[in-house]
């Protein structure tokens, strides 16, 4: 007769959760007894700001500031559960653009940032950053959000090629002159000239920004169907399904590295972020690429767009608020920090008076010693405004969903029937949104 009645099996279980509590109980995680806690999920403003934090400290005796380091993919859900646990819950942290929008559902009070709009105008940073980056973080009429970055978009293109297919791209102004050059520099399965993927949203995106559109108006108002995402549409699916497709994508990584190296990509969609990316995955290129803006809709028209950012966010739960607003100033508005910054990672900060730094005026080996701060400074006033909602995350694959089924319908049937299919696509994504909008008033 078993000792334990229920049996070895529950006996076993018993056991090992006996031990793991016991094990939990010795080996309890250390305490946090920082003054400030921040989260980020990209690991060069980790390093950033680690070291910044030294100085902040010495400026304030007694002050410690904890930053860490929370993976991109785990950070809105974790961030989600410490606001609704009301534990663990950092005093300050920084979200991707995409992922900052969840979090502004519900009644004002109820988001688990505090609103800094007074502080913003109060101090001033409302003049002095780029205004159109306080879009993406603001929801009626509130702004929740820092901008950290403003990523303007270039091309990065070969122009070691180029110069010997003797393509001047300096008469290179608008779309139509880009697609003429295009078309006669693409050799089909051998080269492209310029990276445009047709399954994933991320060109396309780019492209309908810079159309004016997007994905949700200023009040929150899904924008898939509307004439200007219609209009992208129809200029894109062209570019990559067409008769004479200009546009072509691999993917990441390695084989993008080859691509750009043995000329099968001649032109790469560069926000000023991917160039840090592009130096290190394709570093024999240094000195062989160069940037030009991106192609004007129509002579005189703005030569850019925007991809990607980050906000920085001072968390309801903090009980710091004018300390944690005094370290994201440290973070976001000390120029001489912004310039050594922008050499580490190429990001153009939102600050506009700091592009004055000697950094932002130095000339690049890898980018054929061109200026890049300069460069990118120039186009940043003219990046589009971007508006969000709780629903970006679900509603961004939507656009990628339309464009394949899209370019499946050029790829068969051609402009016959197109415009209407286009929109009849672009509806049904637009409807999918806004029912799941529908089902939750907030």
């Amino acid at each position: 007769m078993n000792a334990f009645p229920y049996g070895r099996a529950a006996l076993s279980i018993f056991v090992l959760a006996l031990f793991s509590g016991l094990w939990l109980i010795v080996q309890r995680p250390p305490r946090n007894t920082a003054t400030l806690t921040m989260w980020t999920f990209a690991r060069p403003h980790y390093e950033a700001y680690t070291a910044a934090a030294k100085s902040f400290e010495a400026a304030h005796p007694g002050v410690t500031v904890n930053v860490q380091l929370v993976s991109g993919e785990a950070e809105p859900t974790r961030l989600q559960a410490a606001f609704w646990a009301n534990l663990d819950v950092p005093d300050v942290v920084e979200v991707e653009i995409s992922a900052a929008g969840s979090f502004f559902r519900g009644p004002l009070q109820h988001i688990g940032f505090s609103d800094l709009t007074d502080r913003i105008h109060r101090t001033g940073l409302w003049d002095r950053m780029v205004q159109a980056r306080f879009a993406p973080y603001t929801t009626r009429g509130r702004i929740f959000g820092l901008p950290h970055d403003v990523h303007p978009v270039m091309l990065a293109y070969n122009r070691e090629l180029l110069d010997k297919l003797g393509v001047d791209v300096n008469k290179i102004e608008t779309w139509d002159d880009f697609i003429r050059v295009g078309r006669q520099v693409t050799i089909p399965g051998q080269r492209y000239m310029i990276e445009m993927s047709d399954t994933v949203q991320d060109q396309i995106e780019v492209c309908l920004f810079q159309h004016g559109g997007g994905y949700f108006d200023r009040d929150g108002h899904c924008t898939l169907d509307n004439e200007q995402a219609v209009e992208t549409m129809k200029f894109y699916v062209p570019l990559v399904a067409g008769k004479q497709p200009i546009g072509n994508s691999l993917g990441g990584g390695q084989i993008l590295t080859k691509a750009v190296e043995e000329g099968y990509l001649v032109c790469l969609v560069a926000p000023d972020w991917r160039t840090k990316s592009i130096e290190q995955v394709i570093p024999r290129m240094a000195g062989k690429m160069a940037l030009m803006p991106f192609p004007a809709l129509k002579p005189g028209g703005p030569r850019t767009s925007t991809w990607g950012g980050t906000m920085l966010g001072i968390t309801r739960h903090s009980s710091k608020q004018d300390l944690a607003w005094e370290w994201a100033m440290h973070l976001y508005t000390d120029k001489s920090q912004l310039g050594q910054r922008f050499r580490d990672t190429n990001i153009l900060p939102a600050l506009r008076d700091a592009w004055d730094q000697p950094a932002f005026q130095e000339p690049r080996p890898y980018w054929s010693n061109q200026k890049l701060g300069a460069v990118y400074a120039k186009l940043a006033p003219q990046v589009p405004y971007q508006y969000t909602s709780p629903y970006i995350r679900a509603t961004k694959p939507k656009l990628g969903e339309a464009l394949v089924d899209c370019v499946a319908y050029y790829k068969s049937h051609g402009e016959v029937g197109f415009d209407p299919y286009v929109r009849k696509r672009l509806r049904q994504s637009a409807d999918e949104v806004r029912q799941m909008v529908a089902r939750n008033p907030y």
